[in-house]
């Protein structure tokens, strides 16, 4: 028998496309299964602030559609500090929550294990992010809307690339990790991807730019994580331009695009998916452990797992892009 009554569940982090579809899962499973459940705002900074608030099926009615997240998020350094999570840990006793899910990515994860290690408060993790580099799922909230968005807006810079025969460099999110660069590459066709995991030799770009254009090709799409070891577009476009001369290059930052809009219907699937999974997982006593989707099956990685491993988009399709992009 499940010792779960009430539980919280908040945001932390950058925000993501399907945040609310996972918020609403999580609210209509835990009253499904008579659990009270209670909204934080702001993420774990509202843990310590008491910004709380009992939430009902009529809070998350219409919202699945709706990009950001209702309960909004924020980075907290206090509560990276043990005073910080004292003061969490003493807010979740006076309420009496038995159970907290948190939504977010790597930095979100650590706060949790924290939590849960210290506290002994069982604690569910959702992975909200865009960047889809999070171990233990195949795919991450969010990350599906994003480079549908980076897509669209390449589609649309394809139209003048091709009426002005240019190259253009068009850098996407990706600090650390090329999931959005990668697969928005292949998704719009693109001529070369510069990834953060790859050390992509400017030599070599420049002599396929030569090649392009000795058998007459138009133009050139070029997409560019902002984290990889060249630069961003406009660091790219000039160290090119310094190398090739008279080559007709303009570059488009698409930027925090990508993390608005309405989720598609494959990420909010997916995050229904995990909150509905992640409210049963507390009441069947897991604790300490991220949702994930492997395989079409519902995976639970210990904290400590998620949180150090490193995923890095596979190789057999990054060796796919630079194929079908000769």
């Amino acid at each position: 028998m499940s010792n779960i009554n009430r539980i919280a569940v908040l945001s932390s982090g950058g925000d993501a496309p399907g945040m609310n579809a996972a918020i609403r899962a999580v609210v209509r499973t835990a009253i499904y299964h008579n659990v009270k459940v209670f909204g934080v705002n702001r993420g774990y900074e509202g843990l310590i602030t008491g910004d709380v608030k009992q939430l009902l099926k009529s809070d998350v009615a219409n919202i699945i559609h709706k990009g950001g997240t209702i309960l909004k998020t924020a980075r907290s350094e206090k509560f990276r500090t043990p005073e910080g999570r004292k003061e969490a840990f003493e807010f979740l006793s006076a309420f009496e929550i038995d159970g907290l899910v948190v939504i977010g990515g790597d930095g979100t994860y650590t706060g949790a294990k924290f939590l849960t290690e210290e506290y002994d408060i069982p604690v569910v993790g959702i992975p909200g992010t865009i960047d889809n580099d999070i171990f233990g799922t195949d795919y991450t909230i969010g990350f599906d809307t994003a480079i549908n968005t980076a897509v669209e807006a390449v589609d649309k810079i394809r139209d003048t690339a091709d009426s002005h025969s240019r190259v253009f460099f068009i850098e996407v999110m990706g600090r650390h990790s090329g999931y959005i660069a990668l697969y928005t590459g292949i998704g719009s066709g693109s001529s070369y991807i510069f990834l953060p995991e790859e050390e992509n030799s400017l030599d070599e770009f420049c002599e396929l730019l030569k090649k392009a254009n000795r058998r007459n090709k138009l133009f050139n799409l070029v997409i560019v994580a902002e984290g990889n070891s060249n630069g961003g577009a406009q660091e790219l476009s000039e160290k090119v331009k310094d190398r090739l001369g008279d080559v007709d290059i303009k570059n488009t930052v698409i930027g925090h695009l990508q993390r608005g809009g309405s989720p598609t219907a494959s990420d909010r699937i997916l995050a229904s998916k995990m909150g509905y999974y992640a409210v049963n997982a507390l009441i069947g006593n897991k604790s300490n452990v991220a949702i994930g989707i492997v395989n079409s099956q519902v995976a639970y990685t210990p904290f400590i797992d998620a949180i150090t491993n490193k995923k890095d988009p596979e190789n057999h399709m990054i060796e796919m892009a630079e194929i079908l992009s000769l």
